[in-house]
């Protein structure tokens, strides 16, 4: 049964308390350059989070829980020792790193594409690999069928309540920031734009905002090179698309035939904006030229759209923030792009 947008929001607000300890609150930083009309652009830098990425949170958030939850979500009393996930890598990083700091065994299933980068952090964190399948959806699936053996309970990257509230202390921290004056720039957010891969961010950000701040528009924003969760939500429900190589390979791959992100995504998301390759790159070249950052695909991504609706009458003039959800770049890709 899917949770509704009341209950994630009251999950990420305790789920804030609970990681702390584990994570760190990321800066909100206002953009170097100015923008048309006097709009207000604040990047949520995600990919200064202790593993580079948003990831660390929805993970912690589940391992730290109590009566963690089988793969079927039904409660159980024994403490799961045993966990296996799935990740194209940001997902991995994170959980492993959770997993080591609250002493829990953990299994990652990566695809056999896996950034290099971030399967040597995977392993950093003392993580078991398996590599399998040349996407992320493919890797899912194996670990799924391994968990299914009874061998392991499975941890998914974003079909999870706990997951995404832990994803969800994203919005909970940019509220937070904005309202103590913290940036210097804004007492509310207009719009929040946030990559889509498989849900459990941009669900987990939009049900914070719907119900701590109903007046910000959420932009969910998607490559066209991998839009399984875009599709699924133009369609009501969860549909395959071709998924070619993208820069934006944090958020590639498909989603669960019962993911509760689908309707979670529908109830939270005012608008959807699809990126293509060259503007992701455009993206990643500002933001490493003109912001002084380098990020992850996925974390272009989402500015790409915001470059991309900045002409609307409702961001012009507005308070925007982007999410820059992650950091792990393959280093070999990212000079490919800026040089």
């Amino acid at each position: 049964m899917t949770p509704s947008i009341q209950e994630i929001a009251s999950a990420a607000i305790l789920a804030y308390t609970r990681i702390k300890p584990h994570t760190i609150q990321t800066p909100l930083l206002p953009s170097r350059t100015a923008s048309p009309n006097e709009t207000k652009l604040l990047f949520k830098a995600e990919n200064f989070q202790r593993t580079g990425s948003f990831k660390l949170r929805g993970a912690t958030a589940k391992l730290s829980a109590t009566g963690t939850a089988n793969a079927d979500r039904s409660p159980t009393s024994r403490e799961i020792k045993k966990t296996i996930t799935a990740s194209s890598g940001n997902h991995g990083i994170g959980a492993a790193c959770a997993a080591s700091t609250l002493g829990k065994h953990l299994t990652v299933v990566l695809p056999e594409n896996v950034v290099q980068s971030k399967l040597e952090k995977v392993r950093s964190h003392g993580a078991d690999v398996i590599l399998h399948g040349s996407e992320a959806g493919l890797a899912e699936q194996h670990a799924q069928a391994l968990a299914a053996t009874g061998e392991y309970t499975y941890l998914s990257p974003y079909n999870d309540a706990e997951v995404i509230a832990g994803q969800g202390t994203v919005g909970v921290e940019i509220l937070e920031q904005c309202s103590s004056g913290e940036t210097n720039r804004t007492s509310g957010v207009h719009n929040v734009f946030v990559a889509m891969g498989g849900g459990g961010l941009i669900s987990g950000i939009g049900s914070v905002m719907k119900s701590l701040s109903p007046q910000t528009r959420v932009y969910g924003v998607s490559a066209t090179s991998s839009r399984a969760l875009a599709a699924s939500m133009a369609a009501g429900r969860v549909v395959d698309v071709e998924h070619r190589e993208t820069l934006a390979d944090a958020v590639a791959g498909g989603i669960d035939e019962d993911s509760i992100t689908l309707q979670l995504a529908r109830g939270v998301v005012d608008f959807v904006v699809e990126c293509e390759e060259e503007e992701i790159k455009e993206a990643l070249r500002e933001l490493a030229f003109k912001e002084g950052m380098v990020v992850e695909g996925a974390a272009a991504l989402a500015f790409a759209g915001f470059r991309k609706a900045i002409r609307d009458e409702g961001v012009m003039g507005k308070t925007n923030v982007v999410v820059l959800c992650g950091g792990n770049f393959d280093e070999d890709a990212i000079k490919r792009v800026l040089l």
